[in-house]
């Protein structure tokens, strides 16, 4: 496949960032919010390996409904990042076809709901053609989408159904919420062999605190969580834009109370060492997620910690999460999503049982 590529292609990506050295490591570092970051590795990705491409719809000349692909057709050509029909089911069939004839193609959903119509496509065939064909076809796709609640938009448009996916053995399901992970997490994801579901929290994608990541290419381990704050009182659990309201009621308990914040960033695979190593040794936990309650991923990790940290429980596991209802509209949005009042006095309640 051929390709047209601007003469700015020797110049940095997106120049108006801000960059700096690090005094300790000499690192080059640019300031990126989370959708900053996941332009900057797309283009990074798509310069070291010409296999890789962007297609969804309106990716090309308008960049992607949150702009997370705004320069790249200019600067790698319509060839390699392109426009699709309105037709989920057509462009995951041919992103499929495309890693199946050795490319590796970055197919956009726009949104979490518009995923249904691509469901057929992602889960009888992507995520089976490794064990359909006994290991001689796999499927290098990263297939984007923007996830969750909070940015006001209608029905079918702030869902978290990462539960739905994790259920489904074959696919990888990564939901990064800081820049630094995405960035990671994302080129890691790129050069995996098989297919990945790559959330992106869209109530974070322009948060005003920014962070200064490493400029040059890095990957982190799927499947690998990260303790934000360490504990010895209880163990709080979140992945995506939940995790910004696991630190905010964090600073709403008292001071005596020592929490280990976990953020997973990948829910498939799920890091239990990570969760089981933590709750054995609090002997307490909290899960918070958007997604509704009944057969979330907080039913999984509660089962996962009576299964392997009973005798270490102090108090029975509590759950934060979304309601069993659709999604409300924009009015009652902020009602329906976990928030640090809710996660703190679920945390209170743990630790008084």
């Amino acid at each position: 496949m051929s390709s047209t590529t601007s003469p700015a292609a020797t110049a940095p990506f997106n120049p108006k960032l801000r960059r700096k050295v690090d005094d300790e490591t000499g690192q080059a570092m640019v300031e990126c919010n989370l959708v900053e970051a996941i332009t900057l590795t797309l283009a990074q990705e798509m310069e070291r390996d010409a296999r890789v491409i962007c297609l969804g719809e309106d990716v090309g000349l308008n960049g992607g409904v949150f702009r997370a692909t705004d320069g790249l057709q200019a600067r790698f050509g319509d060839q390699r990042v392109f426009d699709t029909p309105l037709a989920e089911s057509g462009i995951m069939g041919t992103a499929i076809g495309l890693a199946m004839g050795g490319m590796r193609p970055i197919p956009e959903i726009q949104f979490e709901g518009f995923l249904g119509p691509a469901y057929d496509q992602l889960v009888n065939h992507a995520a089976r053609y490794r064990t359909r064909s006994r290991g001689a076809i796999t499927i290098p796709m990263v297939v984007r989408v923007p996830v969750g609640g909070g940015i006001h938009a209608p029905e079918l448009h702030s869902d978290s159904p990462e539960a739905i996916y994790v259920h489904q053995p074959g696919l990888k399901v990564v939901m990064p919420c800081t820049p630094y992970d995405a960035k990671g997490l994302l080129a890691a994801a790129i050069e995996d062999p098989d297919p990945v579901v790559f959330f992106e929290p869209k109530r974070v994608y322009r948060l005003p605190t920014r962070e200064w990541i490493p400029e040059d290419r890095y990957t982190l381990s799927i499947g690998e969580a990260k303790i934000l704050s360490e504990g010895t009182d209880l163990t709080l659990i979140s992945w995506g834009a939940s995790v910004y309201q696991c630190l905010a009621a964090l600073d709403k308990l008292p001071e005596d109370a020592s929490v280990e914040l976990i953020d997973l960033r990948s829910v498939a695979p799920l890091d239990r060492d990570a969760i089981i190593q933590s709750v054995q040794k609090t002997g307490r936990c909290v899960v918070v997620h958007e997604a509704p309650k009944t057969a979330g991923l907080g039913a999984e990790i509660s089962s996962i910690v009576q299964e392997h940290c009973f005798l270490h429980l102090k108090a029975p596991v509590q759950r934060v999460a979304g309601f069993d209802t659709i999604m409300p509209y924009y009015k009652l949005e902020l009602e329906y999503l976990p928030n640090a009042e809710r996660i703190t006095e679920a945390v209170m309640q743990c630790l008084n049982y």
